[in-house]
């Protein structure tokens, strides 16, 4: 009876044995389920609006774990276990260190940011106050699963195998006893474990990249081509396919694609950014140079404002009465263009405060954020400024946080240091946003330079129905109405703005600026008409959808007037720092000074206004090239007669243009601004902002 049961015990010892053989085993299902309860608890955490974890997230998780794991199968049991921990570890501590950032930055960690230095320094003192007990989860199974190897490992070493051997004879020559199997060869022991890291891969593939691509097909269609927000990507590919992608992202721009540039190319930018230099240096000697020298900026970039707007009336009402106003005492330039391309508003961020043209693809904030570049905040501050920047949304949203950074602001304030008491839109209606916004500015030491970012009128333009102040009659209840609506409200903002400057007495030592980011993305064509009470053309089409206004008012109103000469974007920090006497003529910047003693007296045909998409204007043609990028299929238009002309003027222009966009896109890819320019001036703005903070 006895033997009988040595016997059974024998056999269940063979069982284990054989099964901790195996290619697979518990260890991998609890490796799944701890992490997926984790990715469960940091989306709980994290509490994005519309992003709740749902079962696509879920698949997405499984596969993604399934493909960081299925070589593990292919070790032996205690390599196994081994190199399931220590990824339970990596990915808990990226968890944890991304939800602290988070809280912070309402971000993820990415790489630019790890190479921003500032951006992770920021949280400093501040994370104790970042950190919840709830957090420890993400990291609560990292202490009893070490002490619980420590444990297994202390018990082997203590082990005795003799007195197992005295305690049990009967079962060891039990085993003995049994028939042994046949050694198999090698490859057969490897195959079943081969077979099921394929099939665990296989599984990863269809289902991370299966249910990506549907997303991209359908609700997230266009994402990864703009790649506007983390967060966003965050949605499609989960947390840690996030890291995954922006890893590969990272490496695809910066090292795969990228093609070392040769000297003579090298030499070839140097020059012409010389040359742009030179523009500007001789403008240097106009009496406008530094006649405000010392004055505040105040700049205001306007969500979705467009030129069409300016002195319009509907139904006997005017749309945008402050900004009339404003433009009888101010320089206002009504040829003036957005130059954006898919960065949308980062792109006219871009554009206007460090005078490069934007990506053609993409947004320079989100791919090239870790750059150095010479953009108007560093130039302020490296000349005592104290520079700010305000905008009442998530700082992470165009990866502001980290760009902003790079810029040398001294301060960012985003959504979270404001009081949400006026809900509109997107986020904080604009009036307590300017209300908000200067209740700051007033206590920032002089000189300052603020930089507001208005967000009421973006797009779908939903304005509560109380401060729908317009009658639009047959536009009631149409997109352009509430279109309308929206600019008629951003417009009593500006007032209230401009008026509230008065009172504090800030006007009269302030350049006030304000132009419009990019078009209102309104694609029906009746609507313009109808509010113009007018057919368009394509070319007016065209202007309508690239014109923006600008508006620069000085303190003691000089230069008003209205300017029709082109001008874009890429002008306006040139113009700025002109007035304020500060050089750009030896920075890597591509505009022109818009105020000058000349401006009096514009001659047309002389500047260049250069689009992302390939059109241009000089004020006497404007180029609309073909949807197939072939020149000869453009269309070249005599503004004057507002007709379609000879091709050969615009042919005879657009090689000038074209190398614009090459040479600003080889300043910004290759990151060529610190090596054809002093690095000091970088390493000047590094040590001023360490210094003030």
């Amino acid at each position: 009876m006895q033997q009988k049961r040595y016997k059974a015990l024998a056999n269940s010892l063979q069982a284990a044995a054989r099964w901790g053989r195996r290619p697979y085993g518990a260890e991998l299902l609890l490796f799944f389920g701890v992490l997926l309860l984790k990715l469960y608890a940091f989306d709980l955490f994290i509490a994005v609006p519309n992003m709740k974890m749902n079962v696509y997230d879920v698949k997405i998780a499984i596969g993604t774990l399934a493909l960081c794991s299925f070589w593990t199968l292919l070790l032996p049991l205690r390599g196994r276990f081994i190199a399931l921990f220590a990824m339970n570890a990596l990915f808990s501590a990226i968890l944890y260190a991304d939800l602290i950032y988070y809280r912070y930055f309402e971000d993820l960690i990415s790489v630019p940011v790890l190479l921003q230095a500032g951006q992770v320094e920021a949280l400093g003192g501040s994370i104790a106050t970042l950190l919840e007990v709830k957090d420890f989860v993400l990291l609560a199974d990292i202490p009893l699963l070490l002490g619980y190897a420590g444990l297994l490992a202390w018990k082997r070493r203590t082990a005795k195998p003799a007195a197992v051997s005295v305690a049990m004879p009967a079962a060891t020559n039990a085993v003995a006893a049994l028939p042994q199997r046949s050694k198999q060869p090698h490859w057969r022991a490897k195959a079943p474990r081969l077979l099921l890291s394929l099939a665990l891969l296989t599984i990863g593939l269809m289902v991370t990249f299966g249910g990506i691509n549907d997303a991209k097909r359908t609700w997230a269609k266009g994402l990864f081509e703009s790649n506007w927000w983390n967060l966003s990507l965050y949605n499609v590919t989960g947390a840690l396919g996030f890291h995954g992608y922006d890893l590969y992202r990272y490496a695809a721009l910066h090292w795969l694609n990228a093609e070392a540039v040769s000297a003579e190319t090298t030499s070839q930018v140097l020059a012409w950014t010389e040359q742009s230099g030179q523009s500007r240096a001789k403008l240097e000697r106009d009496l406008s140079f530094g006649a405000y020298k010392g004055s505040n900026i105040i700049l205001v970039q306007a969500e979705a404002f467009q030129n069409f707007m300016i002195g319009k009336s509907f139904n006997g009402q005017e749309i945008t009465p402050n900004i009339n106003k404003l433009v009888k005492s101010s320089a206002y330039f009504s040829s003036f263009y957005h130059q954006t391309a898919q960065g949308r508003t980062s792109d006219a961020d871009f554009a206007s405060n460090c005078s490069l043209q934007p990506l053609a693809s993409g947004s320079v904030f989100i791919q090239y954020a870790g750059n150095e570049f010479q953009c108007l905040p560093q130039m302020l501050h490296n000349n005592g400024y104290y520079t700010s920047v305000f905008h009442a949304y998530e700082g992470s949203f165009w990866n502001r946080n980290t760009m902003y950074a790079n810029m040398k602001y001294d301060a960012f304030v985003s959504k979270k240091q404001y009081e949400l008491d006026e809900p509109i839109g997107w986020s904080l209606g604009d009036k307590s946003f300017f209300r908000q916004s200067l209740d700051q500015i007033a206590e920032q030491p002089q000189p300052f330079h603020s930089f507001l970012i208005t967000l009421s009128s973006h797009h779908p333009y939903q304005i509560p129905a109380a401060e729908q102040t317009l009658s639009l009659g047959e536009l009631e209840g149409t997109i352009m109405g509430d279109y309308l609506q929206a600019i008629h409200y951003v417009d009593e903002a500006l007032g209230e703005l401009i008026e509230r400057l008065q009172q504090e007495g800030l006007w009269d030592h302030t350049i006030f600026a304000m132009y419009g980011d990019h078009d209102n993305s309104i694609s029906d064509w009746s609507l313009f008409e109808t509010f113009l009470g007018k057919p368009l053309n394509e070319l007016e089409r065209e202007q309508i959808v690239k014109q923006v206004p600008l508006l620069v008012h000085l303190p003691d109103d000089r230069y008003a007037g209205t300017y029709s000469s082109p001008s874009g974007q890429l002008d306006v920090a040139p113009t700025l720092l002109h007035l304020l006497g500060i050089s750009s003529s030896e920075l890597a910047m591509i505009g022109t000074p818009l105020i000058t003693e000349s401006m009096r007296q514009p001659q047309q045909n002389s500047k260049l206004v250069v689009l992302r998409n390939g059109a241009f204007t000089n004020g006497g043609v404007y180029y609309i090239p073909s949807a197939d990028g072939l020149a000869e299929h453009g269309t070249c238009w005599n503004v004057a007669e507002q007709s379609p002309g000879e091709l050969a003027p615009c042919l005879n222009l657009r090689a000038d243009a074209q190398t614009e966009l090459s040479m600003s896109d080889l300043l910004v890819i290759h990151n060529l601004i610190p090596e054809l320019y002093d690095k000091s001036i970088v390493r000047a703005g590094s040590t001023q902002v360490a210094a003030r903070k």
